[in-house]
């Protein structure tokens, strides 16, 4: 088994192609703002919880021992989880595509894959300095 097929870098692996997949979307939309009846498109969210189901591996289940030692409250309270943004301005050619909702879509993308890159980079790092390889 090489690294590359381990399940936290198999993981990471789809989501940056997730990413740059979106990434094409995104700028086709932008690319068809002023095309009449044009709608643009999205992908579905990537969803870690899927791709884990969808490997063949056993599971490790834990127990809490004590309540308070991992408690989460008021889950997306910190900004962070999933985004909705919904597109309601229609021009009158009909386009659907709002430049500054799509603008943002592709800033948040690009920061989502950089994230996806360094924890990839730093795992790659701590596994080599694991087996002694500088």
């Amino acid at each position: 088994m090489t690294i590359a097929k381990l399940p936290l870098f198999d993981a990471l692996t789809q989501k940056m192609k997730w990413h740059q997949t979106r990434q094409t979307l995104l700028a086709e939309n932008i690319a068809n703002a002023d095309t009449p009846d044009y709608r643009g498109r999205d992908l579905k969210q990537f969803d870690f919880a899927q791709h884990q189901r969808d490997l063949k591996m056993s599971t490790v289940s834990t127990r809490v021992t004590n309540a308070r030692h991992i408690s989460v409250v008021g889950q997306g309270a910190d900004g962070f989880g999933p985004r909705q943004m919904n597109n309601f301005e229609i021009t009158p050619e009909g386009n659907g595509v709002v430049l500054e909702d799509e603008m943002m879509k592709v800033s948040s993308n690009q920061m989502d894959y950089q994230a996806a890159t360094a924890v990839y980079k730093r795992s790659l790092r701590l596994i080599r300095t694991a087996l002694g390889k500088q």
